[in-house]
């Protein structure tokens, strides 16, 4: 029956080892000028080339010269999916837009709207309606002296944020109030250490060859403090690692636990474990900072602590409450004799080869 119970986990984990990123997510930056209503939405390349053609060679490979064309293509797309109302009428884009691309494989688009709103504005991101479901969208609006004005988590069933500008409020409290803001983001961060599995299987790696709470609670703290460091200084954007480099490192750090676990076994130490959880959690916690630089959070120039702090503590939540449920059954199994003797070298061989898969998949398969 132990056998039977790890193999399905294993099972699991590897049926998702093509999922191991949160869904899309993207913001928009609006800000309300007397001259009109400037807009910047920043959103993941990926997620809009089913709907612009980019990779017109069709040789399974977009160059440079190939997004530069796509540019206004991508643009076109954008000013067609956002939909703003001034005062309940539909504001029209002025020009084409520009759209810029950064070395995150993230795509800036800029627009203007001609018009200012006296009482009212709407933003609706039709956008949402074409992309999965669980697709999240961070909408920020200032005035033109940078004073919020309102903000929202959009969802594909919530997809419209209204200001009214009298109050300097959106009508609905709660989406302009700063725990609105918190408990989006840290359900942001719960949703993404529970999918992914890049991270949680890491974790399981170095967590399997303990047999009792108190090493498993150094380990996890190492982890913690780790990419609690690196997650906040790419987050203010003191530290900038492109995703190409941080994502195979990743993948990387989970074939070196592997095997370490299968040459070392019970000789790895709780002191070297915890030394080698703080240098590689760095890592992982510039993965984290994906997320946030995939909406732009990272662009914010206000308002970007209370953010990064709330989706930071969903991270931990989550991890604790994954930790939570499978420590229990690492130390049952570790006293079912054959089984506990299976148990690191089969579960670090499965490991290395999902690592090995997303090394590969991050780099010569990219």
């Amino acid at each position: 029956m132990a056998f039977k119970l790890i193999s399905i986990i294993f099972l699991f984990v590897h049926l998702q080892i093509g999922f191991a990123h949160p869904p899309g997510l993207s913001s928009a930056d609006l800000t309300v000028k007397p001259e009109g209503v400037d807009t910047k939405i920043t959103f993941a390349v990926q997620d809009i080339e089913a709907f612009v053609l980019m990779d017109t060679d069709e040789d399974a490979e977009v160059t440079a010269a190939e997004r530069n064309a796509a540019k206004p293509g991508i643009a076109n797309f954008v000013a067609n999916e956002l939909k703003i109302q001034l005062d309940g009428s539909e504001a029209k884009p002025v020009g084409t837009g520009i759209v810029n691309f950064d070395n995150q494989n993230n795509a800036t688009v800029e627009l203007g709207f001609a018009g200012t709103p006296a009482s009212t504005i709407t933003i609706e991101s039709k956008f949402l309606g074409k992309l999965p479901a669980d697709h999240k969208q961070y909408v920020t609006v200032k005035d033109a002296g940078g004073h919020e004005l309102g903000k929202k988590m959009l969802t594909q069933k919530a997809n419209t944020l209204e200001i009214n500008l009298k109050t300097s409020a959106a009508p609905a409290e709660t989406d302009n109030h700063p725990t609105s803001t918190f408990i989006d983001f840290l359900k942001l961060g719960v949703e993404h250490i529970l999918t992914g599995y890049d991270h949680l299987l890491f974790l399981f790696s170095l967590l399997v060859v303990t047999r009792s709470f108190w090493p498993a609670i150094k380990i996890i703290t190492f982890f913690t403090i780790a990419h609690s460091i690196t997650l906040a200084l790419a987050g203010l954007n003191i530290v900038d690692i492109p995703s190409s480099i941080v994502e195979p490192l990743i993948a990387a750090t989970i074939v070196y636990v592997g095997l370490e676990n299968i040459i070392r076994g019970d000789r790895v130490t709780t002191r070297n474990r915890c030394l080698l959880t703080f240098f590689f959690g760095l890592i992982h916690g510039f993965g984290f900072a994906g997320v946030l630089r995939e909406m732009g959070i990272s662009s914010i120039e206000t308002g970007i602590l209370l953010p990064l702090f709330s989706f930071n503590l969903g991270v931990e939540l989550g991890q604790i409450t994954v930790a939570a449920i499978v420590l229990p059954l690492i130390w049952w199994l570790h006293g079912q004799g054959r089984m506990s003797r299976l148990l690191v070298p089969v579960g670090s061989i499965l490991t290395c080869i999902a690592g090995g898969y997303w090394l590969l998949e991050r780099t010569v398969l990219n």
